[in-house]
């Protein structure tokens, strides 16, 4: 008997993501690290890939397989895309991200900054071997994405 079965690649895929939440939800309870925007949209594909993992275990595990997959690209994809605003690469979503405030007046300065939210997604609130968080979804994203594409490949 083999352990790399589709069962045992969906388990580990979903796993994967349940860990990668797990992980989130760490940082911002017990690390008083609170997420921005970017960070919370990373979230929503690793609860959906979990979804699919259960559903895979009673309906059709290929196209849950699929599914999760997908969502762990999803992920994935917004995971680098909030790197390339981190590092400055390019702008993120005007509601978590400083703009260029040369051309403004002072009152427009003012109202932008009154209207800042709290947790910005162009900073980097913690890193580990000069990639931060999202960076680190990104990956292992990837990471998960592949265990899904093997799962679906054995169904």
């Amino acid at each position: 008997m083999t352990f790399v079965t589709q069962r045992n690649l969906i388990l580990l895929a979903a796993g994967g993501s349940a860990a990668m939440m797990l992980g989130a939800l760490a940082f911002q309870h017990l690390g008083d690290m609170a997420p921005c925007k970017l960070c919370l949209w990373q979230r929503w594909p690793h609860v959906i890939a979990i979804g699919f993992g259960v559903l895979a275990m009673f309906f059709v595990p290929r196209v849950m397989a699929f599914g999760g997959m997908l969502a762990a690209l999803a992920t994935a994809g917004i995971g680098f895309y909030h790197t390339g605003v981190e590092r400055g690469f390019w702008q993120g979503p005007t509601t978590c991200t400083a703009g260029d405030a040369t051309s403004l007046s002072t009152d427009d300065l003012l109202a932008q900054i009154m209207a800042a939210p709290l947790v910005r997604c162009d900073e980097v609130p913690w890193e580990m071997f000069t990639l931060s968080m999202a960076s680190w979804n990104a990956i292992v994203s990837l990471g998960l994405a592949a265990v899904w594409f093997l799962a679906w490949r054995r169904g």
